[in-house]
């Protein structure tokens, strides 16, 4: 098997574990939005049992990095979208409306045609220690702006959870690459310091994403899938020489897909929307862009009472 087959095998099982583990924040956000305190969280089985799938599915995606380049393996994440809206769907009794198949489909689609025009080798370059600390100061920057209050949260939020994710893959494959470049790469001060920076935003992710998962998680988690191969592959392109397929048709391919993306991440935003306004009351809540009885003791939650408050965003 080479390189490229073992890097696909390893994001489509990493997807699968990032979609469940998406479906278990958006329930849980659901009964917390009552404004009290992040603490709440850590008393709720639903939050642990999902950061254990995030970091299932990171190890995963850990690894595919390893044999794929960013601009690879960051749009096979678009498949967390094609397990977690009807997994969320399933597990609300009820099914997928077809606005969430349209936008799916979409996003799907142009997100497939990244895949394809950004196909290549496995990774040899890093990013030095410079570049690094660059990047990571201006993503702190705009992961700032994105959480700051304002309308819209959701899709903010989802957006600089997507931004922090791809950074921190960027960042994660040059620890993995430097690492095991020579014998003493493992134990490197450019190495470590990565290191910290990665589990940094990979939290800043996570804890994003949880908030963003508070209005839906259809289009949400879609604009999340979008930003994160967009932000990896701009860090692959402009640091690492990564590049698409084809010369100029390559690009236009993938510019094209990312246009096809974008309209799917608008579908599925207009149908969470309506679909949200349309609900009953606020005894409903939404679940992949439409309302659904609110989750019950069976989520690892006893009561409302018992519900986790809702996080606030990151600085």
């Amino acid at each position: 098997m080479n390189a490229t087959a073992v890097a696909v095998a390893l994001s489509l099982l990493s997807a699968v574990a990032y979609a469940s583990a998406a479906v278990a924040q958006e329930r849980l956000a659901a009964r917390s939005r009552d404004g009290r305190h992040l603490r709440g969280l850590l008393g709720a089985r639903v939050w642990w049992g999902a950061v254990a799938l995030n970091a299932g599915g990171a190890l995963l995606h850990v690894a595919a990095l390893r044999f794929g380049p960013l601009t690879l393996v960051q749009p096979l994440g678009a498949l967390t979208l094609v397990a977690a809206v009807p997994l969320g769907a399933r597990l609300a009794g009820r099914r997928v409306g077809r606005p969430e198949w349209r936008g799916v489909c979409l996003t799907l689609a142009g997100l497939g045609a990244l895949t394809f025009a950004a196909s290549g080798p496995a990774p040899e370059d890093a990013l030095s220690l410079g570049e690094a600390l660059g990047v990571a100061g201006v993503s702190i920057l705009l992961l700032g702006l994105l959480a700051w209050p304002g309308a819209r949260p959701g899709l903010r939020h989802a957006t600089a959870s997507g931004i922090a994710s791809g950074v921190a893959s960027a960042l994660t494959q040059t620890v993995t690459v430097a690492a095991t470049a020579t014998a003493a790469g493992l134990l490197s001060t450019r190495v470590a310091v990565v290191a910290l920076l990665v589990a940094g935003f990979a939290s800043a992710g996570l804890l994003l994403a949880q908030t963003a998962y508070r209005h839906g998680l259809g289009a949400p988690l879609a604009l999340l899938t979008l930003a994160n191969p967009v932000a990896a592959s701009a860090i692959g392109i402009a640091l690492l020489g990564e590049g698409f397929r084809g010369g100029a048709p390559g690009l236009g391919l993938a510019l094209a897909g990312a246009v096809v993306a974008a309209r799917g991440v608008l579908v599925l935003s207009r149908a969470s929307v309506g679909l949200r306004d349309a609900g009953p009351g606020a005894s409903r809540v939404v679940v992949s862009g439409t309302s659904v009885p609110r989750p019950g003791p069976r989520d690892g939650l006893s009561s409302a009472a018992d519900a986790p408050p809702p996080l606030t965003p990151a600085p």
